[in-house]
């Protein structure tokens, strides 16, 4: 079904020139470095296509400072798809503050909510204060989990995205199998482990956008049913990044998901919840799980990934916005906060 998006219908500017900053890491490795050139070269076409002036903007070194040197806040908007600076780990938060302190306006959260979303007990805790669903859980800095009772259950590093230490032996079933989990955890990622229930249902990514007045795109759901052992429905970070691999060939992404009129009304309900209780801005996708009638939240993603074959894009899609719809809608969103180009005034762009 065609959606029109608010953007749409409030006259979305093109003419807002783009500085398209992603990060490029001299230490991947060659097909790696094609795949992210391949999507960076999508989304200026994209973007162009749309009318908007851009400027590739690769961070390959950890000045980002002098990177941005050359350019005028005054004149551009930053497409701020710089996941990490070469180097330097959980660095979208530095990144995100950079920009703040040169006084660009840029595409998606803060500095503040990126670092929140770093810290999953955190964002648990503010869950539970305002009543959202999130699986039932507790930290541990010892591989004795001796008050653990509930399985089958998942142990996650604390401080982690993108699925890192998220494999099938992540799933626990008897407390012999925790402990040996978490005190993988602190050996391998020296933090602390989070050790969740492990709900067993339908899984589904939500991708929201907007602020103030907040969209919900259509919903994909992760179809894990033609995996049988348990340990298996999951959605690892092999399933995400590495094709070939069993769970990256065999969990199928359903959009729209098949939901009927009360479900959908919750899932909105509780992911539009999460969102502006995380205090995002511009965009995220939340994902959850359905078990006995309550949608839990899982994660929370500021800054969710927006490469073409994602679930983002893919939502998009099935929303009938385009490629460059979507990147030129986060353009505007940015703009309303720039100062000279979110004016009514037009002002000329070099």
């Amino acid at each position: 079904m065609l959606v029109t998006s608010f953007m749409e219908s409030e006259r979305r500017r093109t003419d807002f020139a783009v500085l398209l900053l992603h990060n490029l890491d001299p230490s991947w490795e060659p097909p790696d470095l094609v795949t992210v050139m391949e999507s960076v070269r999508a989304m200026k076409t994209a973007l162009q296509e749309e009318g908007h002036p851009v400027v590739d903007l690769p961070v390959s070194s950890t000045d980002l400072c002098k990177i941005l040197k050359p350019f005028d806040p005054n004149n551009y908007i930053v497409f701020n798809w710089c996941e990490e600076v070469f180097g330097i780990p959980r660095s979208d938060v530095m990144v995100a503050q950079t920009l703040e302190d040169l006084k660009f306006s840029y595409t998606g959260s803060p500095p503040a909510i990126l670092s929140l979303s770093w810290d999953k007990t955190a964002v648990k805790r503010l869950f539970q204060k305002h009543d959202i669903a999130t699986p039932s859980w507790q930290v541990f800095s010892s591989p004795r989990a001796e008050d653990w009772d509930c399985f089958p259950a998942i142990v996650k590093p604390a401080f982690e995205h993108c699925s890192n230490g998220i494999t099938a032996e992540a799933v626990v079933l008897n407390a012999k199998e925790l402990n040996e989990r978490i005190a993988f955890v602190l050996e391998t990622f020296q933090q602390p482990a989070l050790v969740e229930d492990f709900i067993d249902g339908r899984e589904f990514h939500v991708t929201l956008w907007g602020n103030g007045k907040v969209e919900m795109l259509p919903a994909a759901e992760m179809d894990f049913s033609a995996l049988d052992n348990i340990r298996d429905r999951l959605c690892t970070f092999e399933s995400k990044f590495i094709p070939g691999s069993m769970h990256y060939e065999k969990i199928e992404m359903r959009i729209p998901a098949v939901l009927d009129e009360q479900e959908t009304r919750q899932l909105k309900r509780t992911a539009m919840l999460a969102y502006k209780v995380m205090g995002c801005r511009d965009y995220a996708r939340i994902d959850l799980r359905l078990r006995n009638g309550t949608f839990f939240v899982l994660d929370i993603n500021p800054n969710a990934d927006i490469t073409p074959d994602t679930s983002l894009a893919y939502a998009a899609e099935a929303a009938g916005l385009s490629y460059g719809i979507v990147g030129s809608t986060l353009v505007n969103f940015a703009a309303r906060r720039h100062p000279i180009l979110g004016s009514k005034h037009r002002v000329p762009i070099p």
